[in-house]
């Protein structure tokens, strides 16, 4: 199957329904199963550990990613969760040093504690990874184009050196931004892909939801004992909100990278504009690495104004009407955000600065909206401060 045929129907077949052949697949709301005896039942027994409609989703998202095995949680950072904890005290990880601030909370402030130790470092050069690999190192995790800054990271170049240090060396990418449709990170060497399924895949900001997706049958049989063990699993309804968001993911991702780059492009040209990031513009420092391992650049785009005080800031915020000031990112509606006071607050003023996130920062996930309502909003917006 080609990609836009995979979203819609790859995981179920209508025909394996022999009561009904519904054409979705049903929400299976049960806790339980029954049994004819003690272990003789249909391959359910507790919805913690299984689900069907859950299942249709896992292999749906396996095959969008050209992988084997998909493990649901019952959010991204859940799903984040799951894959730090398959790593044991003293093992070390190397990660990029602009990433969503949910995940840095969770790796200093919960796993640090548990013996795990986290190099931040800039990863818009693949070998700077070569100063901290050891003998302690079992993940390196990347996210790319990352949030908030629109840097891309070379997965196939990481990977091969991590790989070629140690195979053991787990390369994870956070391929939210991208999607699988934009972006198959396992093709490039990746051995897990995480999603926040909340955003991209969901596609509709009405879910919570998260995802790994692995080839190795090790690591996903971990995976789903940790999934079950720790039971930070989704529910039916959530699964089936996904499932019914990817069916349109291809058709949505076109029209939200068609009007990233038309919000780009607009922002770049406007007077108050100081800097805008987007992997599609020639100047982007890693924008071949874009090209090569990218279908499109995407539909978030971030800026900075050339009057670049909190004031600013916040004046732009309160002033748009189709861009939402909200958090999340990537439904079909346009959200317009602060980084450094919402989704990067967690994350220290002098360690966010380092990596651009300054306070005049502003994210923009572009909807699907008319582009032309969309620019004419964000004129208004940026004339008024």
């Amino acid at each position: 199957m080609k990609f836009g045929t995979k979203v819609i129907h790859a995981g179920y077949n209508p025909h394996d329904d022999k009561k009904s052949g519904s054409v979705m697949p049903p929400i299976y709301q049960t806790s339980t199963y029954i049994q004819k005896a003690p272990g003789d039942h249909l391959g359910y027994e507790y919805a913690r550990t299984q689900n069907p409609t859950r299942h249709v989703l896992q292999a749906n998202l396996a095959a969008l990613e050209g992988a084997k095995h998909g493990v649901c949680f019952g959010s991204g950072m859940a799903a984040v969760d799951a894959v730090i904890k398959l790593l044991n005290p003293g093992d070390e990880i190397i990660s990029t040093n602009d990433l969503y601030g949910g995940s840095y909370r969770t790796f200093r402030r919960i796993f640090e504690k548990y013996g795990l130790k986290f190099h931040f470092i800039d990863l818009n050069d693949a070998s700077n990874i070569n100063e901290y690999l050891n003998a302690n190192t079992k993940m390196v995790w990347v996210e790319t184009p990352t949030n908030p800054m629109l840097n891309i990271v070379d997965i196939e170049a990481i990977a091969k050196i991590a790989h070629d240090y140690n195979s053991d060396i787990k390369v994870v990418v956070d391929n939210t931004f991208a999607t699988p449709y934009l972006q198959q990170p396992m093709s490039l060497g990746a051995d897990i892909v995480v999603h926040s399924a909340t955003k991209y895949l969901g596609g509709h900001s009405d879910v919570i939801h998260g995802t790994a997706i692995c080839n190795d049958d090790a690591i996903a049989e971990a995976l789903e004992f940790i999934q079950n063990g720790t039971g930070a699993v989704p529910g039916p309804q959530d699964c089936f909100l996904v499932i019914r968001g990817i069916k349109t993911l291809k058709i949505r991702m076109e029209q939200h990278c068609k009007n990233g780059e038309a919000i780009a492009r607009f922002l770049k040209d406007h007077s108050k504009v100081d800097k805008v990031h987007w992997p599609g513009f020639e100047s982007h420092k890693n924008h071949e690495v874009a090209k090569k391992q990218m279908r499109h650049f995407g539909g978030m785009v971030s800026f900075s104004m050339k009057n670049d005080s909190l004031e600013a800031g916040v004046k732009l915020l309160s002033n748009t009407h189709y861009f939402l000031l909200a958090e999340s990112l990537g439904g079909v509606e346009s959200l317009i955000g602060h980084p450094a006071t919402m989704t990067h607050a967690s994350i220290p003023k002098e360690e966010r600065e380092k990596t651009g996130v300054t306070d005049s920062l502003i994210r923009l996930s572009v909807g699907i909206e008319d582009i032309d309502d969309l620019i004419a909003d964000l004129d208004k917006a940026l004339s008024m401060v």
